[in-house]
């Protein structure tokens, strides 16, 4: 680590450093292995350095009462079925990390078990992220700080008293961490996404901190990373009219590349100077196209005294400049002018 910053895989993070844009797949492959593939060659052809799916283990986080909150599937009875609906075996998983790193995209997933967790240990994931749901599960927290990786915390449903608790004890195990802004509206409006938090959490916590968005809008992840946020976090589905409960709150893969795209040049804009002086002396010709000069409105006979009716500016930049013409006012030609002459000295006496 320096200075709060530290690496994931072959990625620097942190204040200084290029945004680590993550694309969660979440459920969106909705239990299909050749989907989830699909997704990681989609994630690395729009230009993003991570893809992090949930690896769920059904029988080890939750029941056969467990419903949904909110009953989307017409497949599943109950949430239970829908997690066993969701789940790889360790060596899909295995594969899909595989895949991942073939394409040069780092690979992590949110663990919801310690089940889950052992597979991805031995998957060999650089990090870990945790969903704000997890935030007050110590039975997992505990098994991820003393792994010593680093952690990706989603903050979507916590207080300040809570993140400044876990916060506390990340530090206390001197764990790299990254903290997410984030709200867990789906999709999230506008009003609501949090911006102004990127920069309230890096001065109360002192560590990198980012946007996990759940707006649906490739344009929350851009300005985010414009107002310093270390990360970028953001859902994917195929299209807006695939199934699947985060769908409303995903980018679909054009979308993932102009937000891409976007960062990557607000970087280039911010990480470069432009000397202004040398700027204007190098397109010198441009400011002869663009600008002005002091003309004669109509044709003026010579001993005309200059008034305010009988000059204008006009393009292009010949003659004299238009910050000349209050000093002709007054001056007298010293022979006749057409229409639309540039004016010089030499015409005045």
């Amino acid at each position: 680590m320096d200075g709060g910053n530290f690496s994931i895989g072959k990625r620097v993070v942190g204040d200084g450093q290029p945004v680590f844009i993550v694309v969660d797949v979440a459920q969106a492959h909705d239990g299909s292995l050749g989907a989830a593939h699909a997704f990681i060659d989609i994630i690395a052809k729009a230009g993003a350095d991570a893809v992090k799916f949930q690896t769920h283990i059904a029988a080890a986080e939750s029941t056969p009462f467990e419903q949904f909150r909110i009953q989307f599937s017409r497949q599943d009875a109950t949430r239970y079925d829908y997690w066993k609906r969701m789940e790889f075996s360790a060596d899909q998983w295995q594969g899909l990390a595989q895949h991942a790193r073939e394409k040069g995209v780092e690979f992590f997933s949110s663990p919801f078990s310690v089940e889950s967790i052992d597979i991805l240990e031995n998957i060999g994931v650089p990090a870990w992220k945790i969903g704000s749901g997890e935030i007050g599960n110590d039975y997992l927290l505990d098994r991820l700080l003393r792994s010593g990786k680093p952690i990706l915390v989603s903050t979507g449903m916590s207080s300040l008293a809570e993140i400044d608790t876990l916060m506390a004890r990340i530090k206390s195990m001197q764990v790299p961490c990254l903290l997410y802004q984030c709200t867990s509206l789906y999709p999230c409006p506008p009003e609501q996404v949090g911006l102004a938090l990127i920069g309230e959490f890096r001065q109360r916590y002192g560590v990198p901190v980012g946007l996990s968005d759940h707006s649906g809008s490739p344009w929350f992840g851009v300005a985010a990373a414009a107002l310093g946020a270390a990360s970028v976090e953001v859902h994917i589905a195929m299209s807006k009219e695939s199934f699947g409960p985060d769908v409303v709150a995903s980018l679909i893969p054009a979308d993932l590349s102009r937000m891409v795209k976007g960062i990557r040049e607000m970087e280039t804009s911010l990480e470069t100077p432009l000397d202004k002086d040398a700027f204007a002396s190098a397109h010198s010709e441009l400011r002869s196209v663009f600008g002005r000069g002091v003309v004669t409105r109509s044709p003026v006979k010579k001993g005309t005294i200059l008034t305010g009716e009988v000059l204008s500016t006009k393009k292009p930049a010949r003659g004299l400049p238009p910050s000349a013409l209050p000093d002709l006012i007054g001056r007298v030609v010293r022979r006749d002018l057409p229409a639309d002459h540039f004016i010089l000295l030499k015409d005045l006496e």
